[in-house]
């Protein structure tokens, strides 16, 4: 009798451990490669930074002068640029000395009026820039042909600052 429960009993334990001991079961892994994220950057050059746009000795009535100067978005993020002037004076008569501004590029008339007419302090908008992209400025200067012995020696003086600011955030689906 010891013989017949033995042998099924054997059987059991065998069994028990080649099902314990194989340890088979499925499994599945999957990873990412890392993610990053860089800042994009904001940057211009100004060829003449630093540097009078026009520098006029010795106007008398009739002149004009053109100066000129290339504004570049160097930078890797498309911007809004303006053109302020900062500050300004003219003794000149009424509008004997006038300026004309002008975006060479697209034919964008900036500023016509008096010398010194713009609101000093007053962002003027010049649109957005794609990173990369050049404009050519034109600043054209005239006393005029009328202009009175009254206004011998006088004189007028602007300083221009050129900005760019990022566009507003954008959410992007990846």
């Amino acid at each position: 009798m010891n013989r017949k429960i033995l042998l099924p009993l054997a059987t059991v334990v065998a069994a028990g451990a080649i099902a314990v001991g194989s340890g088979a079961s499925f499994s599945s892994t999957t990873g990412n490669t890392i993610s990053a994220v860089t800042a994009g950057s904001l940057a211009q050059t100004n060829s003449k930074a630093g540097a009078a746009i026009f520098t006029i000795p010795n106007m008398k009535p009739g002149d004009t002068v053109n100066g000129s100067l290339t504004l570049t978005n160097t930078g890797t993020l498309p911007a809004d640029f303006s053109l302020t002037e900062a500050s300004s004076s003219n003794t000149f008569g009424g509008s004997d000395l006038t300026l004309d501004i002008v975006d060479v590029t697209t034919s964008t008339t900036v500023y016509t009026g008096t010398f010194g007419g713009l609101a000093d302090g007053v962002k003027n908008a010049l649109g957005t820039w794609a990173p990369g992209a050049a404009h050519n400025f034109r600043f054209t200067v005239k006393l005029s042909q009328d202009a009175p012995n009254t206004d011998q020696g006088k004189t007028a003086g602007a300083t221009y600052t050129w900005d760019s600011v990022q566009l507003s955030g954008t959410t992007t689906e990846q």
